[in-house]
């Protein structure tokens, strides 16, 4: 059963960072393209960024130079490092594949992370 769990969402002050952390499990890991999304409120989401399996990595341009995604294959598990956050980042934050993964036909999404940048 495929299931995605993420965590490492909180507050923080402008300027701030954070980790975000997601098991991705039910899936071969190692085979996909994984990904950070994020949706604000009244917004639709969007990819902040995206690691391919030989580690080669995408950048949304509100991400490049701020945020670094990585991925360890043993543990089934892709990183969002989020630094001189912002009040434009808050979100929440999601993992997937990318593309999104599908179940019965629709997009799979866990449950996300909130993140909340304010003073």
């Amino acid at each position: 059963q495929v299931r995605f769990v993420e965590s490492g969402g909180g507050w923080v002050q402008p300027g701030g960072s954070l980790r975000l952390s997601c098991l991705m499990s039910g899936i071969e890991f190692s085979l996909y393209q994984v990904a950070w999304y994020r949706q604000a409120p009244g917004y639709e989401r969007e990819l902040v960024a995206s690691a391919f399996p030989n580690d080669h990595t995408n950048y949304a341009d509100f991400a490049k130079g701020r945020f670094t995604i990585s991925r360890i294959g043993a543990r089934n598990t892709v990183y969002l490092q989020l630094n001189r956050l912002n009040a434009a980042d808050a979100a929440v934050y999601y993992c997937n594949t990318n593309p999104p993964w599908m179940t019965a036909g629709d997009e799979y999404w866990g449950p996300g992370t909130q993140v909340t940048v304010s003073s």
